[in-house]
């Protein structure tokens, strides 16, 4: 009898105690519940800003308007297409529809103008156009890409523009540049191919002798130089490897081969995730011994991974080989330039 009285009064005493600080069994269960509830609420709201946070990080740019639905509108695109048309950029139909040759006609036209190399109606390239942008990075847009600079590579395009040369000459027409410039005169192969110049109507393509398959024009460089830019921010990571030949004399690591050079590409953009380039001055081209060319240009970039940034400018050289219709790079190097 005594252990149940003891008993009955320590429970007795439990819930005395249990009623003056207001706790009950039956709502214990719930009360935790939701606490944890709530924890869990606040945790996933922590990690969705610190995602938001990295990712803004990440970008390594200020936030920037996307590219509105206008931009894609027939009358934008083919507003685009007459200027560029009217720039000797563009040969291809007014149609309104952004095609791969309209792509091009971007690169090109970029190049000329010193903006990034992107092959899109972006924003830097529809403001110097005095157009809408339209940039999308669905799988339609970087299939195009890799087509983009294939075209250029191709140079595609010269025939008709060396055909809209000679019937100007024949009009007698004098050929302006899309800055207003007056013609600079025919650059010759070792001449500097200047973005702002264009050459003369009365005049032929300046070009670079001893190609097997006849000679090699300036744009005709100058549109290689772009496709090579651009293919070094195709999707498909280590695309520009496709521009060089089975042995290269590559930087100051000797002659390797394709192989390895594709490995070094693949490297340098998992290290450098985001990357921008721009033709910052004049490309030179030229003759070496035999049937190559010896092609400098100027390159701005802007590198980022993360928090890290690099930026800077270069002199950038490859030496071309022909090799039936196309070209092939046969050594690179590259030195920093002010």
């Amino acid at each position: 009898m005594n252990s149940t009285v003891v008993l009955v009064m320590r429970r007795s005493k439990l819930e005395q105690e249990r009623e003056f600080i207001g706790i009950r069994y039956p709502n214990v269960t719930t009360r935790f519940a939701i606490l944890c509830l709530f924890a869990g609420l606040a945790l996933l709201a922590a990690v969705s800003m610190y995602r938001s946070y990295a990712a803004a990080q990440g970008s390594g740019d200020s936030p920037r308007a996307e590219a509105s639905s206008d931009g894609w509108a027939g009358a934008n695109v083919r507003e685009v297409q007459e200027k560029l048309r009217d720039g000797g950029f563009y040969s291809g139909e007014i149609d309104g529809v952004y095609s791969t040759e309209l792509a091009a006609a971007l690169v090109r036209y970029q190049i000329r103008n010193g903006l990034p190399i992107t092959g899109q109606l972006d924003l830097e390239t529809s403001d110097a156009l005095g157009a809408k942008p339209a940039v999308t990075a669905n799988a339609v847009s970087r299939e195009q890409s890799s087509e983009t600079w294939r075209q250029l590579r191709r140079g595609e395009q010269q025939a008709r523009n060396d055909t809209r040369v000679a019937r100007s000459a024949d009009a007698n027409e004098t050929v302006v540049s899309p800055t207003g410039m007056p013609p600079q005169g025919t650059p010759s192969l070792a001449a500097s191919i200047s973005s702002a110049s264009v050459k003369p109507a009365s005049a032929p393509p300046a070009t670079a002798a001893g190609s097997s398959n006849g000679d090699i024009s300036t744009e005709r460089l100058r549109d290689y130089v772009g496709a090579f830019v651009l293919a070094g921010l195709d999707p498909q990571v280590g695309a520009e490897a496709d521009f060089f030949a089975d042995r290269v004399q590559y930087y100051d690591e000797g002659t390797i081969d394709r192989k390895k050079i594709r490995r070094d590409l693949q490297r340098y953009a998992a290290r450098w995730p985001k990357r921008r380039f721009w033709l910052a001055g004049d490309v030179t081209a030229k003759p070496q011994n035999g049937n190559r060319v010896r092609v400098t240009f100027p390159l701005r970039y802007e590198l980022r991974n993360g928090k890290k940034h690099s930026s800077g400018r270069i002199a950038k050289t490859i030496v071309l080989e022909p090799t039936g219709d196309d070209l092939q790079i046969v050594a690179v190097n590259e030195r920093k330039a002010r």
